[in-house]
């Protein structure tokens, strides 16, 4: 069936040595679109002297006789197909049970299946309407009848197939990306630990806040766990850089801290053994990773702690103002050095005690204007205000962070962990995983 369309030669994708450019750069520079005429008859057809778009462009024409000519022309710069459907030779039939009919849309299947970022139109009778409200159900921009053909008529209608073409793909993109960052977040929450602490009388609270944009997990990461005995065991680390595969390493360590600690390894042994699974898990020989642990006696009186280049933690006793741990004689950050040894060191915590775990990004951010930092003395001082006001757990670590993101005068850029254990005369059972974590977003 002939396709009234005009008849020109076709024109190359380069005129006047200027490349044709890609649909992406039309608000920058005017654009010739081009047209894709499938149809069984190109000698047919209405002739009209040209079809101009809106900026008075000729709109470039190649025709095709059937899908096989179709498919060799079909080239990038390629923007709208114009197909009649009444063209033969389609896939043709599809099969029911023991009946078989004709599928009278399955050239126009076709078609979008080897064209599925392209516009397309269907021509087709005044008289087959039905036929053609079903090709847009299918898939086609629109439809033209073809006794109603004209030139401005069809340069209207493939400006319209291809904008809206566009947005559909836009919208598709968009939605496509809206469910991806929600698995990702459903993820990243999974990966978070649950603090095993049931049966003990600590309190615990922890605040996480990943530096990556949109991410909620970063290259920081802690846990918490109690073991048979009664000890408390605590940790919080922080992998070098920022990206995804220093996040995903983090929790690579969190996992394996977990199972050392249930397995009943600590301080040196524990650490030299999670340096192994860096220097096996890391992308580089330049990924290295900061952990401080901690393990309380079943009593809660004394702690030891070890340290691998990472910040001493800092511990509050009532009447008496906040005061970072001792480090000194701390071991070297994990995979800096093959056999490095970390000491453990034993720590009176008292009766009545908070202790709280954190990572640098809590005293890296700056203060004002300035390149001065926030530094450890700068967050004990920060701390013991806060003490002071009376704000305890949760409270006091949203507060912290709260405290240091307005001294840096914006979001802090880098991961920050937090994690509070409390123990008090009369303190409650430790909550439950769902209890005392907040995820910064």
């Amino acid at each position: 069936m002939p396709v009234p369309v005009p008849r020109q030669r076709d024109t190359p994708a380069v005129e006047s040595g200027q490349a044709v450019l890609s649909a992406s750069h039309t608000a920058a520079a005017p654009q010739a679109l081009t047209l894709l005429v499938i149809e069984d008859d190109p000698a047919g057809g209405l002739t009209v002297p040209e079809i101009l778009d809106a900026d008075g462009h000729r709109i470039r024409l190649r025709n095709a006789r059937n899908l096989t000519e179709a498919t060799r022309l079909l080239t990038p710069d390629v923007h709208c197909i114009l197909l009649d459907l009444a063209l033969p030779g389609g896939p043709g039939t599809r099969t029911a049970g023991a009946d078989t009919a004709v599928d009278e849309l399955a050239t126009l299947r076709e078609v979008l299946r080897i064209a599925p970022r392209h516009a397309v139109l269907v021509l087709t009778a005044e008289a087959d309407a039905e036929r053609a409200a079903e090709a847009v159900r299918v898939g086609a921009q629109d439809f033209l009848f073809r006794d109603e053909l004209d030139e401005r008529l069809l340069s209207r209608a493939i400006r319209y197939a291809v904008e809206r073409k566009r947005a559909d793909i836009a919208q598709y993109k968009l939605a496509e990306s809206k469910l991806r960052a929600q698995e990702n977040a459903r993820l990243e929450r999974g990966l978070l630990p649950n603090p095993l602490l049931e049966g003990s009388d600590l309190r615990f609270a922890a605040r996480y806040h990943a530096g990556r944009s949109r991410a909620l997990l970063g290259g920081d990461f802690y846990d918490t766990v109690r073991t048979p005995d009664g000890t408390v065991h605590a940790m919080i680390g922080d992998v070098c850089g920022h990206g995804p595969d220093e996040a995903a390493l983090g929790v690579e360590l969190r996992i394996a801290w977990r199972a050392l600690t249930l397995a009943g390894l600590c301080g040196d042994a524990l650490l030299s053994t999670l340096q192994q699974v860096l220097e096996a898990e890391r992308p580089c020989e330049e990924i290295f990773a900061t952990v401080c642990t901690v393990d309380i006696s079943p009593d809660g009186r004394r702690a030891g702690l070890c340290l691998a280049g990472h910040p001493a933690p800092l511990i509050a006793r009532p009447g008496r103002p906040a005061r970072l741990l001792p480090y000194e004689n701390s071991g070297p950050a994990l995979g800096l050095l093959p056999h490095a040894r970390w000491p453990r060191r034993q720590v009176e915590l008292g009766g009545t005690w908070s202790l709280m775990l954190y990572t640098d990004g809590l005293i890296e951010g700056r203060i004002g204007e300035g390149r001065e930092r926030l530094g450890q003395d700068g967050m004990v001082e920060m701390i013991n205000r806060h003490l002071t006001r009376g704000l305890r757990g949760e409270g006091l670590l949203e507060a912290a962070v709260t405290e240091a993101r307005r001294l840096n005068g914006g979001e802090l850029t880098d991961d920050v962990a937090v994690v509070l254990l409390d123990r008090a005369s009369g303190s409650v059972r430790a909550p439950g995983p769902e209890q005392g974590v907040s995820v910064g977003q």
